[in-house]
Protein backbone atom coordinates (compact mmCIF):
# COMPACT_ATOMS: atom_id res chain seq x y z
CA UNK A 1 0.00 0.00 0.00
CA UNK A 2 2.74 2.80 0.47
CA UNK A 3 4.14 1.55 -2.92
CA UNK A 4 0.06 2.51 -4.29
CA UNK A 5 0.15 5.50 -2.43
CA UNK A 6 3.79 6.66 -3.79
CA UNK A 7 1.99 6.49 -7.53
CA UNK A 8 -0.90 8.40 -6.01
CA UNK A 9 1.29 11.20 -5.05
CA UNK A 10 3.53 11.26 -8.03
CA UNK A 11 0.46 11.53 -9.91
CA UNK A 12 -0.87 13.91 -8.20
CA UNK A 13 2.37 16.36 -8.11
CA UNK A 14 2.78 15.40 -12.30
CA UNK A 15 -0.61 17.08 -12.75
CA UNK A 16 0.19 20.10 -10.66
CA UNK A 17 3.41 20.79 -12.05
CA UNK A 18 1.76 20.26 -15.70
CA UNK A 19 -0.98 23.00 -14.15
CA UNK A 20 1.80 25.29 -12.98
CA UNK A 21 0.81 24.97 -9.60
CA UNK A 22 4.58 23.94 -8.66
CA UNK A 23 7.61 24.13 -10.64
CA UNK A 24 9.71 21.36 -8.73
CA UNK A 25 9.04 18.07 -8.68
CA UNK A 26 11.29 15.27 -6.46
CA UNK A 27 10.30 12.59 -6.45
CA UNK A 28 12.77 11.19 -3.58
CA UNK A 29 11.39 13.79 -0.86
CA UNK A 30 8.23 11.27 -0.90
CA UNK A 31 8.15 9.80 2.20
CA UNK A 32 5.72 7.56 3.67
CA UNK A 33 5.67 6.57 7.58
CA UNK A 34 3.66 5.20 9.81
CA UNK A 35 1.76 7.61 11.96
CA UNK A 36 2.87 7.24 15.72
CA UNK A 37 -0.42 8.19 16.43
CA UNK A 38 -3.04 5.53 15.09
CA UNK A 39 -6.18 7.80 15.15
CA UNK A 40 -4.00 9.72 12.75
CA UNK A 41 -4.57 7.75 10.26
CA UNK A 42 -2.72 4.61 8.39
CA UNK A 43 -0.09 6.16 6.50
CA UNK A 44 1.42 9.84 6.55
CA UNK A 45 3.65 11.97 4.75
CA UNK A 46 5.59 15.18 4.93
CA UNK A 47 5.74 15.93 0.99
CA UNK A 48 4.04 18.87 1.22
CA UNK A 49 6.51 20.49 3.71
CA UNK A 50 9.17 19.02 2.10
CA UNK A 51 8.39 20.42 -1.10
CA UNK A 52 7.15 24.01 0.02
CA UNK A 53 10.62 25.98 -0.04
CA UNK A 54 12.06 25.16 -3.88
CA UNK A 55 8.49 25.56 -4.92
CA UNK A 56 7.86 29.10 -2.73
CA UNK A 57 4.15 27.53 -1.28
CA UNK A 58 2.72 27.57 2.07
CA UNK A 59 2.76 23.90 3.03
CA UNK A 60 -0.83 23.80 4.26
CA UNK A 61 -1.65 25.79 0.62
CA UNK A 62 0.64 22.62 -1.18
CA UNK A 63 -0.94 20.08 0.20
CA UNK A 64 -4.65 20.71 0.03
CA UNK A 65 -3.53 21.03 -3.56
CA UNK A 66 -2.18 17.72 -3.61
CA UNK A 67 -5.15 16.26 -1.74
CA UNK A 68 -7.25 17.63 -4.36
CA UNK A 69 -5.20 16.49 -7.25
CA UNK A 70 -5.07 13.01 -6.18
CA UNK A 71 -6.61 10.41 -8.11
CA UNK A 72 -9.93 8.73 -7.19
CA UNK A 73 -9.75 5.13 -5.71
CA UNK A 74 -11.51 2.64 -3.92
CA UNK A 75 -9.33 2.20 -1.31
CA UNK A 76 -7.93 5.27 -0.21
CA UNK A 77 -10.73 6.50 2.50
CA UNK A 78 -9.75 9.80 3.18
CA UNK A 79 -6.58 12.24 2.88
CA UNK A 80 -6.37 15.00 5.80
CA UNK A 81 -4.14 17.89 6.70
CA UNK A 82 -2.07 17.99 10.13
CA UNK A 83 -0.53 20.79 11.81
CA UNK A 84 1.83 22.17 9.38
CA UNK A 85 1.18 19.98 6.38
CA UNK A 86 1.17 16.95 6.88
CA UNK A 87 -0.86 14.64 5.39
CA UNK A 88 -2.39 11.72 6.85
CA UNK A 89 -4.27 8.73 4.80
CA UNK A 90 -6.93 6.36 5.65
CA UNK A 91 -7.50 3.12 3.68
CA UNK A 92 -10.46 0.95 3.41
CA UNK A 93 -10.12 -2.39 5.94
CA UNK A 94 -9.70 -4.63 2.62
CA UNK A 95 -7.04 -2.78 1.43
CA UNK A 96 -4.94 -3.57 4.57
CA UNK A 97 -5.44 -6.96 4.02
CA UNK A 98 -4.29 -7.18 0.63
CA UNK A 99 -0.97 -8.27 1.23
CA UNK A 100 -2.06 -11.53 2.49
CA UNK A 101 -2.25 -12.43 -1.05
CA UNK A 102 0.82 -11.95 -2.07
CA UNK A 103 2.52 -13.10 0.74
CA UNK A 104 0.85 -16.63 0.46
CA UNK A 105 1.18 -15.96 -3.56
CA UNK A 106 4.83 -15.32 -3.20
CA UNK A 107 6.23 -17.42 -0.32
CA UNK A 108 9.44 -17.59 0.26
CA UNK A 109 10.21 -14.94 -2.10
CA UNK A 110 8.30 -12.39 -0.21
CA UNK A 111 9.97 -10.58 0.69
CA UNK A 112 12.47 -10.06 -2.35
CA UNK A 113 12.94 -6.53 -4.12
CA UNK A 114 14.77 -5.12 -7.01
CA UNK A 115 16.26 -2.34 -4.93
CA UNK A 116 20.30 -3.22 -6.22
CA UNK A 117 18.85 -3.94 -9.53
CA UNK A 118 22.14 -6.54 -9.97
CA UNK A 119 24.32 -4.30 -8.96
CA UNK A 120 27.57 -6.37 -8.51
CA UNK A 121 28.83 -6.44 -4.46
CA UNK A 122 31.75 -8.31 -3.07
CA UNK A 123 31.77 -8.76 0.48
CA UNK A 124 35.23 -9.54 2.15
CA UNK A 125 34.70 -11.20 6.02
CA UNK A 126 35.57 -13.51 8.50
CA UNK A 127 39.35 -13.54 6.97
CA UNK A 128 40.76 -14.59 9.97
CA UNK A 129 44.71 -15.44 9.81
CA UNK A 130 45.11 -19.06 9.07
CA UNK A 131 46.84 -19.64 12.09
CA UNK A 132 44.59 -21.64 14.54
CA UNK A 133 40.83 -22.70 15.31
CA UNK A 134 38.24 -19.70 14.90
CA UNK A 135 36.90 -18.10 18.53
CA UNK A 136 34.05 -16.37 19.53
CA UNK A 137 35.62 -13.31 18.20
CA UNK A 138 35.47 -14.46 14.70
CA UNK A 139 32.10 -15.80 15.28
CA UNK A 140 30.48 -12.24 15.22
CA UNK A 141 32.17 -10.62 11.71
CA UNK A 142 31.19 -14.54 10.70
CA UNK A 143 27.45 -13.88 11.06
CA UNK A 144 27.13 -10.32 10.70
CA UNK A 145 29.19 -10.53 6.99
CA UNK A 146 26.75 -13.72 6.38
CA UNK A 147 23.29 -12.21 7.29
CA UNK A 148 24.84 -9.02 5.25
CA UNK A 149 25.36 -11.13 2.25
CA UNK A 150 21.99 -12.48 2.51
CA UNK A 151 20.36 -8.91 2.76
CA UNK A 152 22.02 -7.89 -0.24
CA UNK A 153 20.68 -10.94 -2.06
CA UNK A 154 17.28 -10.22 -0.85
CA UNK A 155 17.54 -6.57 -2.21
CA UNK A 156 18.50 -7.34 -5.10
CA UNK A 157 21.90 -6.87 -5.57
CA UNK A 158 24.69 -9.32 -7.16
CA UNK A 159 26.56 -10.62 -4.20
CA UNK A 160 29.93 -12.57 -4.15
CA UNK A 161 31.28 -13.67 -0.81
CA UNK A 162 35.07 -13.52 -0.26
CA UNK A 163 37.57 -14.95 2.20
CA UNK A 164 40.72 -13.77 2.19
CA UNK A 165 43.33 -16.22 3.36
CA UNK A 166 46.16 -14.60 4.72
CA UNK A 167 48.73 -17.62 4.15
CA UNK A 168 51.83 -15.52 3.38
CA UNK A 169 54.02 -13.32 5.97
CA UNK A 170 55.53 -13.83 9.50
CA UNK A 171 52.79 -15.33 11.21
CA UNK A 172 52.69 -18.28 8.79
CA UNK A 173 56.66 -18.20 9.52
CA UNK A 174 55.67 -18.40 13.07
CA UNK A 175 52.71 -20.83 13.19
CA UNK A 176 54.96 -22.99 10.69
CA UNK A 177 57.80 -23.34 12.53
CA UNK A 178 55.88 -23.85 15.93
CA UNK A 179 54.62 -26.80 14.70
CA UNK A 180 57.90 -28.22 13.34
CA UNK A 181 59.27 -27.50 16.51
CA UNK A 182 56.14 -29.56 18.31
CA UNK A 183 57.14 -31.78 15.71
CA UNK A 184 61.08 -32.51 16.71
CA UNK A 185 59.37 -32.90 20.37
CA UNK A 186 56.95 -36.02 19.69
CA UNK A 187 60.15 -37.38 18.12
CA UNK A 188 61.76 -37.32 21.43
CA UNK A 189 63.91 -34.04 20.91
CA UNK A 190 64.63 -31.65 23.95
CA UNK A 191 62.54 -28.74 22.67
CA UNK A 192 62.35 -25.59 24.53
CA UNK A 193 59.62 -24.29 22.67
CA UNK A 194 59.43 -20.08 22.13
CA UNK A 195 57.61 -18.12 24.33
CA UNK A 196 56.03 -16.39 21.51
CA UNK A 197 54.90 -19.41 19.37
CA UNK A 198 51.95 -20.69 18.73
CA UNK A 199 50.73 -22.26 21.16
CA UNK A 200 47.31 -24.98 21.81
CA UNK A 201 46.56 -28.46 21.45
CA UNK A 202 45.72 -27.74 17.37
CA UNK A 203 49.45 -27.26 16.94
CA UNK A 204 50.10 -30.47 18.28
CA UNK A 205 47.41 -32.31 16.70
CA UNK A 206 48.99 -31.31 13.60
CA UNK A 207 52.57 -32.38 14.72
CA UNK A 208 51.15 -35.38 15.11
CA UNK A 209 49.83 -35.51 11.52
CA UNK A 210 52.73 -34.27 9.66
CA UNK A 211 54.88 -36.92 11.94
CA UNK A 212 52.13 -39.96 11.14
CA UNK A 213 52.81 -38.27 7.11
CA UNK A 214 56.45 -38.21 6.87
CA UNK A 215 57.96 -40.23 9.67
CA UNK A 216 61.06 -38.68 11.20
CA UNK A 217 62.26 -37.73 7.49
CA UNK A 218 62.35 -34.21 8.78
CA UNK A 219 64.20 -34.66 12.37
CA UNK A 220 66.66 -32.64 12.98
CA UNK A 221 68.86 -32.42 16.73
CA UNK A 222 67.53 -29.42 19.19
CA UNK A 223 71.26 -28.48 19.69
CA UNK A 224 71.34 -27.52 15.82
CA UNK A 225 68.17 -26.37 15.74
CA UNK A 226 68.95 -23.62 18.70
CA UNK A 227 72.41 -23.27 17.35
CA UNK A 228 70.73 -20.38 15.82
CA UNK A 229 70.69 -18.47 18.97
CA UNK A 230 73.06 -15.61 19.17
CA UNK A 231 74.72 -15.41 22.90
CA UNK A 232 72.40 -12.24 24.09
CA UNK A 233 69.29 -14.74 23.84
CA UNK A 234 69.19 -16.61 27.16
CA UNK A 235 65.98 -18.87 28.16
CA UNK A 236 64.80 -19.52 31.19
CA UNK A 237 63.48 -23.29 31.31
CA UNK A 238 60.04 -22.20 30.43
CA UNK A 239 61.38 -21.20 27.44
CA UNK A 240 61.32 -17.57 28.16
CA UNK A 241 63.67 -15.07 26.86
CA UNK A 242 65.19 -13.31 29.59
CA UNK A 243 67.71 -11.36 27.99
CA UNK A 244 67.48 -10.05 24.47
CA UNK A 245 64.46 -9.90 22.10
CA UNK A 246 62.28 -12.65 22.09
CA UNK A 247 61.39 -11.78 18.44
CA UNK A 248 64.52 -11.77 17.24
CA UNK A 249 64.56 -15.39 19.16
CA UNK A 250 61.96 -16.74 16.89
CA UNK A 251 62.72 -15.23 13.78
CA UNK A 252 66.14 -16.72 13.99
CA UNK A 253 64.62 -19.79 14.44
CA UNK A 254 62.77 -20.05 11.25
CA UNK A 255 65.66 -18.74 9.30
CA UNK A 256 67.37 -21.48 10.82
CA UNK A 257 64.65 -24.17 10.01
CA UNK A 258 64.60 -22.66 6.42
CA UNK A 259 68.34 -23.83 6.48
CA UNK A 260 67.91 -27.26 7.65
CA UNK A 261 65.08 -28.07 5.99
CA UNK A 262 65.06 -26.45 2.73
CA UNK A 263 62.90 -24.49 0.29
CA UNK A 264 60.71 -27.81 -0.82
CA UNK A 265 60.35 -29.48 2.97
CA UNK A 266 60.32 -25.97 4.59
CA UNK A 267 57.09 -25.51 2.13
CA UNK A 268 56.02 -29.07 2.68
CA UNK A 269 55.82 -28.10 6.78
CA UNK A 270 53.74 -24.88 5.81
CA UNK A 271 51.20 -26.50 3.55
CA UNK A 272 50.76 -28.78 5.53
CA UNK A 273 50.13 -26.82 8.80
CA UNK A 274 48.11 -24.29 6.15
CA UNK A 275 45.82 -27.38 4.71
CA UNK A 276 44.99 -28.57 8.25
CA UNK A 277 44.20 -25.04 9.87
CA UNK A 278 42.49 -23.91 6.66
CA UNK A 279 40.58 -27.25 6.59
CA UNK A 280 38.85 -26.47 10.06
CA UNK A 281 38.28 -23.35 9.10
CA UNK A 282 35.90 -24.22 6.39
CA UNK A 283 34.34 -26.99 7.94
CA UNK A 284 33.92 -24.80 10.73
CA UNK A 285 32.00 -21.97 8.90
CA UNK A 286 30.27 -24.40 6.88
CA UNK A 287 28.47 -26.06 10.35
CA UNK A 288 27.66 -22.43 10.72
CA UNK A 289 25.79 -22.28 7.59
CA UNK A 290 28.36 -19.45 6.73
CA UNK A 291 29.87 -20.11 2.89
CA UNK A 292 32.00 -18.41 0.31
CA UNK A 293 32.14 -17.90 -3.31
CA UNK A 294 35.81 -17.23 -3.28
CA UNK A 295 38.99 -18.12 -0.94
CA UNK A 296 41.39 -15.89 -2.20
CA UNK A 297 44.92 -16.84 -1.19
CA UNK A 298 47.17 -13.67 -0.42
CA UNK A 299 50.02 -16.05 -1.92
CA UNK A 300 48.54 -16.02 -5.53
CA UNK A 301 49.21 -12.06 -5.14
CA UNK A 302 52.60 -12.24 -5.00
CA UNK A 303 53.07 -15.37 -6.91
CA UNK A 304 50.81 -14.16 -9.99
CA UNK A 305 52.49 -10.45 -10.14
CA UNK A 306 49.86 -8.80 -8.94
CA UNK A 307 51.83 -7.15 -5.92
CA UNK A 308 54.02 -6.02 -8.32
CA UNK A 309 51.91 -4.47 -10.53
CA UNK A 310 50.01 -2.87 -7.90
CA UNK A 311 53.40 -1.24 -7.02
CA UNK A 312 54.43 -0.29 -10.63
CA UNK A 313 51.29 1.55 -10.49
CA UNK A 314 51.72 3.49 -7.44
CA UNK A 315 55.26 4.19 -8.82
CA UNK A 316 53.89 5.73 -12.19
CA UNK A 317 51.98 8.08 -10.44
CA UNK A 318 54.82 8.99 -7.93
CA UNK A 319 53.29 8.09 -4.72
CA UNK A 320 56.40 5.51 -3.81
CA UNK A 321 59.97 7.15 -2.54
CA UNK A 322 63.03 5.40 -1.23
CA UNK A 323 64.03 5.97 2.31
CA UNK A 324 67.11 4.16 4.14
CA UNK A 325 66.69 1.17 1.62
CA UNK A 326 63.45 0.74 2.16
CA UNK A 327 60.42 1.74 -0.75
CA UNK A 328 57.56 4.13 1.27
CA UNK A 329 54.38 4.94 0.24
CA UNK A 330 53.49 8.35 0.61
CA UNK A 331 50.68 7.58 3.45
CA UNK A 332 50.56 11.13 4.47
CA UNK A 333 49.19 12.40 1.94
CA UNK A 334 46.09 10.55 1.93
CA UNK A 335 45.49 11.35 5.76
CA UNK A 336 47.22 8.56 7.02
CA UNK A 337 49.54 8.91 10.45
CA UNK A 338 52.46 8.19 8.58
CA UNK A 339 53.85 6.97 5.38
CA UNK A 340 54.20 2.89 5.40
CA UNK A 341 56.85 0.60 3.74
CA UNK A 342 55.94 -1.62 1.32
CA UNK A 343 59.41 -3.12 0.72
CA UNK A 344 61.80 -3.37 3.23
CA UNK A 345 65.59 -3.02 3.31
CA UNK A 346 65.89 -6.74 2.90
CA UNK A 347 63.95 -6.69 -0.16
CA UNK A 348 60.89 -8.25 1.44
CA UNK A 349 57.30 -6.52 0.60
CA UNK A 350 55.20 -5.83 3.70
CA UNK A 351 51.68 -7.10 4.33
CA UNK A 352 50.57 -3.35 3.46
CA UNK A 353 52.20 -3.76 -0.36
CA UNK A 354 49.83 -7.45 -0.34
CA UNK A 355 46.89 -5.41 0.70
CA UNK A 356 47.46 -2.72 -1.85
CA UNK A 357 47.93 -5.27 -4.79
CA UNK A 358 44.36 -7.52 -2.97
CA UNK A 359 42.46 -3.74 -3.47
CA UNK A 360 43.93 -3.32 -6.94
CA UNK A 361 42.60 -7.15 -7.53
CA UNK A 362 39.53 -6.49 -6.24
CA UNK A 363 38.59 -3.39 -8.28
CA UNK A 364 39.83 -4.82 -11.18
CA UNK A 365 37.34 -7.27 -11.16
CA UNK A 366 34.82 -4.94 -12.24
CA UNK A 367 32.84 -5.32 -8.66
CA UNK A 368 30.32 -2.04 -8.52
CA UNK A 369 30.92 -1.75 -4.73
CA UNK A 370 33.65 -3.40 -1.98
CA UNK A 371 32.69 -4.39 1.23
CA UNK A 372 35.49 -5.01 3.55
CA UNK A 373 34.29 -6.43 7.09
CA UNK A 374 36.94 -5.99 9.59
CA UNK A 375 37.79 -5.86 13.43
CA UNK A 376 37.39 -2.65 15.10
CA UNK A 377 41.08 -2.54 15.89
CA UNK A 378 41.84 -1.77 11.94
CA UNK A 379 40.43 1.42 11.91
CA UNK A 380 43.49 3.13 11.79
CA UNK A 381 43.55 1.25 8.65
CA UNK A 382 40.99 2.49 6.52
CA UNK A 383 42.94 5.78 5.64
CA UNK A 384 45.93 4.39 4.34
CA UNK A 385 43.99 1.64 2.32
CA UNK A 386 41.38 4.14 0.87
CA UNK A 387 44.91 6.16 0.05
CA UNK A 388 46.92 3.75 -2.02
CA UNK A 389 43.12 2.87 -3.46
CA UNK A 390 43.54 6.79 -4.92
CA UNK A 391 46.91 6.89 -4.96
CA UNK A 392 46.38 3.94 -7.92
CA UNK A 393 44.41 6.24 -9.73
CA UNK A 394 40.96 4.39 -8.81
CA UNK A 395 37.49 5.55 -6.88
CA UNK A 396 37.71 4.97 -3.33
CA UNK A 397 33.93 5.22 -2.79
CA UNK A 398 33.63 2.17 -4.36
CA UNK A 399 35.16 1.06 -1.57
CA UNK A 400 33.04 1.01 2.31
CA UNK A 401 34.65 -0.53 5.44
CA UNK A 402 32.52 -1.70 7.98
CA UNK A 403 33.64 -2.41 11.61
CA UNK A 404 32.68 -4.95 13.74
CA UNK A 405 33.34 -4.55 17.93
CA UNK A 406 34.76 -7.84 19.34
CA UNK A 407 31.67 -9.86 21.32
CA UNK A 408 33.41 -10.50 24.92
CA UNK A 409 31.60 -14.14 25.82
CA UNK A 410 30.91 -14.25 29.55
CA UNK A 411 29.71 -18.05 31.13
CA UNK A 412 29.00 -18.00 34.58
CA UNK A 413 29.62 -13.98 34.97
CA UNK A 414 33.11 -14.61 34.05
CA UNK A 415 35.10 -13.04 30.83
CA UNK A 416 36.69 -16.07 28.16
CA UNK A 417 40.15 -15.20 27.21
CA UNK A 418 40.06 -15.29 23.46
CA UNK A 419 44.26 -15.13 23.00
CA UNK A 420 45.19 -17.64 19.79
CA UNK A 421 49.05 -17.36 20.32
CA UNK A 422 48.52 -18.44 24.09
CA UNK A 423 46.20 -21.05 22.86
CA UNK A 424 43.73 -20.17 26.01
CA UNK A 425 40.43 -19.65 23.77
CA UNK A 426 37.45 -19.95 23.29
CA UNK A 427 36.61 -21.82 19.67
CA UNK A 428 33.08 -20.94 18.09
CA UNK A 429 32.79 -24.43 17.77
CA UNK A 430 32.58 -24.86 21.53
CA UNK A 431 30.43 -22.41 21.73
CA UNK A 432 28.15 -23.83 18.75
CA UNK A 433 28.05 -26.71 20.95
CA UNK A 434 27.04 -25.26 23.97
CA UNK A 435 23.88 -23.09 22.60
CA UNK A 436 23.47 -24.44 18.81
CA UNK A 437 23.72 -22.48 15.48
CA UNK A 438 20.59 -20.72 15.97
CA UNK A 439 21.26 -18.62 19.32
CA UNK A 440 24.59 -17.79 18.56
CA UNK A 441 23.97 -16.43 14.68
CA UNK A 442 20.86 -14.42 16.22
CA UNK A 443 22.39 -12.85 19.48
CA UNK A 444 25.48 -12.27 17.15
CA UNK A 445 23.50 -10.38 14.98
CA UNK A 446 21.05 -8.87 16.72
CA UNK A 447 22.45 -5.14 17.76
CA UNK A 448 24.87 -2.97 15.23
CA UNK A 449 28.01 -4.43 14.01
CA UNK A 450 29.90 -1.82 15.75
CA UNK A 451 28.33 -1.59 19.17
CA UNK A 452 29.98 -3.40 21.96
CA UNK A 453 28.75 -6.88 22.77
CA UNK A 454 28.60 -9.00 25.79
CA UNK A 455 27.29 -12.49 24.88
CA UNK A 456 25.19 -13.63 27.60
CA UNK A 457 25.07 -17.27 27.56
CA UNK A 458 22.73 -17.94 30.20
CA UNK A 459 20.55 -15.79 28.02
CA UNK A 460 21.01 -17.51 24.61
CA UNK A 461 20.15 -21.58 26.73
CA UNK A 462 16.99 -19.82 27.91
CA UNK A 463 13.83 -20.98 27.32
CA UNK A 464 11.89 -17.68 28.09
CA UNK A 465 9.93 -14.59 26.55
CA UNK A 466 13.48 -12.69 27.74
CA UNK A 467 15.52 -14.09 25.20
CA UNK A 468 14.37 -13.01 21.87
CA UNK A 469 15.17 -15.89 19.39
CA UNK A 470 13.07 -18.40 21.41
CA UNK A 471 10.09 -15.27 21.64
CA UNK A 472 10.17 -15.12 17.63
CA UNK A 473 10.85 -18.73 17.05
CA UNK A 474 7.75 -19.50 18.94
CA UNK A 475 5.51 -17.43 17.83
CA UNK A 476 6.57 -19.29 14.48
CA UNK A 477 5.67 -22.87 16.24
CA UNK A 478 2.72 -21.44 17.42
CA UNK A 479 1.35 -20.89 13.78
CA UNK A 480 2.14 -24.29 12.85
CA UNK A 481 0.79 -25.56 16.58
CA UNK A 482 -2.64 -24.14 15.40
CA UNK A 483 -3.08 -25.24 12.18
CA UNK A 484 -1.95 -29.03 13.56
CA UNK A 485 -4.90 -28.30 16.49
CA UNK A 486 -7.49 -27.30 13.54
CA UNK A 487 -6.31 -30.90 12.23
CA UNK A 488 -6.57 -32.85 14.85
CA UNK A 489 -10.20 -31.62 16.04
CA UNK A 490 -11.64 -32.34 12.55
CA UNK A 491 -12.34 -29.34 11.48
CA UNK A 492 -13.15 -28.29 7.66
CA UNK A 493 -9.52 -27.96 6.05
CA UNK A 494 -8.51 -24.72 5.29
CA UNK A 495 -7.17 -23.49 1.71
CA UNK A 496 -5.15 -20.21 0.52
CA UNK A 497 -7.96 -19.79 -2.17
CA UNK A 498 -10.46 -20.63 0.82
CA UNK A 499 -9.18 -18.26 2.77
CA UNK A 500 -8.54 -15.42 0.76
CA UNK A 501 -12.15 -15.38 -0.03
CA UNK A 502 -12.90 -14.73 3.44
CA UNK A 503 -10.79 -11.95 4.13
CA UNK A 504 -13.93 -9.42 4.61
CA UNK A 505 -14.04 -11.63 8.04
CA UNK A 506 -11.48 -9.77 9.68
CA UNK A 507 -13.05 -6.82 11.13
CA UNK A 508 -10.28 -6.51 14.05
CA UNK A 509 -8.14 -3.76 14.80
CA UNK A 510 -5.78 -6.23 15.87
CA UNK A 511 -5.90 -7.74 12.58
CA UNK A 512 -5.18 -4.86 10.40
CA UNK A 513 -2.03 -4.14 12.64
CA UNK A 514 -1.03 -7.83 12.05
CA UNK A 515 -1.50 -7.18 8.43
CA UNK A 516 0.01 -4.15 8.44
CA UNK A 517 3.32 -5.64 10.11
CA UNK A 518 3.63 -8.46 7.78
CA UNK A 519 3.33 -6.09 4.86
CA UNK A 520 6.65 -3.77 6.19
CA UNK A 521 9.05 -6.53 5.61
CA UNK A 522 10.13 -5.86 1.58
CA UNK A 523 10.85 -2.50 3.17
CA UNK A 524 12.91 -3.47 6.16
CA UNK A 525 14.86 -5.80 3.71
CA UNK A 526 15.56 -2.50 1.93
CA UNK A 527 16.60 -0.47 4.83
CA UNK A 528 18.34 -3.30 6.22
CA UNK A 529 20.22 -3.20 2.82
CA UNK A 530 20.28 0.56 2.38
CA UNK A 531 22.02 1.01 5.82
CA UNK A 532 23.84 -2.89 6.05
CA UNK A 533 22.14 -3.30 9.30
CA UNK A 534 20.97 -7.03 9.31
CA UNK A 535 19.91 -6.11 12.86
CA UNK A 536 17.14 -4.29 11.79
CA UNK A 537 15.35 -7.42 10.48
CA UNK A 538 15.94 -9.06 14.19
CA UNK A 539 14.40 -5.94 15.80
CA UNK A 540 11.36 -6.56 13.14
CA UNK A 541 10.95 -9.94 13.77
CA UNK A 542 10.50 -9.58 17.79
CA UNK A 543 8.16 -6.59 17.04
CA UNK A 544 6.30 -8.66 14.48
CA UNK A 545 6.38 -12.04 17.16
CA UNK A 546 5.17 -9.59 19.99
CA UNK A 547 2.06 -8.83 17.67
CA UNK A 548 1.12 -12.57 16.72
CA UNK A 549 1.49 -13.81 20.36
CA UNK A 550 -0.96 -10.75 21.27
CA UNK A 551 -3.31 -11.90 18.52
CA UNK A 552 -3.21 -15.42 19.67
CA UNK A 553 -3.31 -15.01 23.40
CA UNK A 554 -6.24 -12.22 22.79
CA UNK A 555 -8.81 -13.66 19.79
CA UNK A 556 -10.30 -17.05 19.54
CA UNK A 557 -8.79 -18.75 16.18
CA UNK A 558 -10.59 -22.34 15.72
CA UNK A 559 -14.34 -20.84 15.86
CA UNK A 560 -17.23 -22.93 14.88
CA UNK A 561 -17.35 -20.44 11.84
CA UNK A 562 -15.72 -21.15 8.84
CA UNK A 563 -15.73 -18.36 6.79
CA UNK A 564 -13.66 -16.40 9.76
CA UNK A 565 -11.74 -19.33 10.95
CA UNK A 566 -10.58 -19.51 7.42
CA UNK A 567 -9.45 -15.62 7.59
CA UNK A 568 -8.06 -15.90 10.88
CA UNK A 569 -5.64 -19.02 9.21
CA UNK A 570 -4.94 -16.94 6.66
CA UNK A 571 -3.70 -14.23 8.50
CA UNK A 572 -1.84 -17.02 10.91
CA UNK A 573 -0.42 -18.82 7.90
CA UNK A 574 0.89 -15.12 6.25
CA UNK A 575 2.55 -14.23 9.46
CA UNK A 576 4.31 -17.50 9.67
CA UNK A 577 5.40 -17.15 6.01
CA UNK A 578 7.03 -13.77 7.16
CA UNK A 579 8.12 -14.99 10.35
CA UNK A 580 10.12 -17.78 8.52
CA UNK A 581 11.51 -16.09 5.63
CA UNK A 582 12.85 -13.20 7.69
CA UNK A 583 14.75 -15.83 10.60
CA UNK A 584 16.15 -17.15 6.55
CA UNK A 585 17.41 -14.42 6.11
CA UNK A 586 19.57 -14.00 8.98
CA UNK A 587 20.37 -17.86 8.77
CA UNK A 588 18.35 -18.71 11.87
CA UNK A 589 16.11 -21.84 11.38
CA UNK A 590 12.34 -21.60 11.69
CA UNK A 591 11.23 -24.84 14.15
CA UNK A 592 7.22 -25.73 13.71
CA UNK A 593 7.75 -27.33 17.62
CA UNK A 594 8.98 -25.88 20.43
Amino acid sequence: MKQALHSLIVTALTQLQAQGVIQHLDAGAIKIELPRDKAHGDFATNVAMALAKPNAMNPRALAEALIAALPATNWLISAEIAGPGFINFRLDAAAKFSVLAKILQTGVDFGRINMGEGKSVQVEFVSANPTGPLHVGHGRGAAYGSALVSVLRHAGYDVQAEYYVNDAGRQMDILATSVWLRYLALCGEPIVFPSNGYKGDYIITTARALLDEQGERLRHAASVVFAALTPDQVLNDAGEVVSGDKEKHIDDIIVHARELLGVSDYRLVLDKVLHEILFDIKEDLAEFGVHFDNWFSERSLTESGIVDAALTRLDANGQLYEKDGAIWFKSTDYDDAKDRVVVRENGIKTYFASDIAYHYDKLARGFEKVINIWGSDHHGYIPRVRGAIQAMGEDDSRLDVLLVQFAVLYRGGEKASMSTRSGEFVTLRELREEIGNDATRFFYVMRKCDQHMDFDLDLAKSKSNENPLFYIQYAHARCCGVFAQADSRGLTAWTESLGLDCIAQLTETSEADLAQKCAQFPEVIANAARDAEPHQIAYYLKELAHQLHSYYNNTPLLVEDDALRFARLTLLQATRVVLANGLAVLGVSAPERM
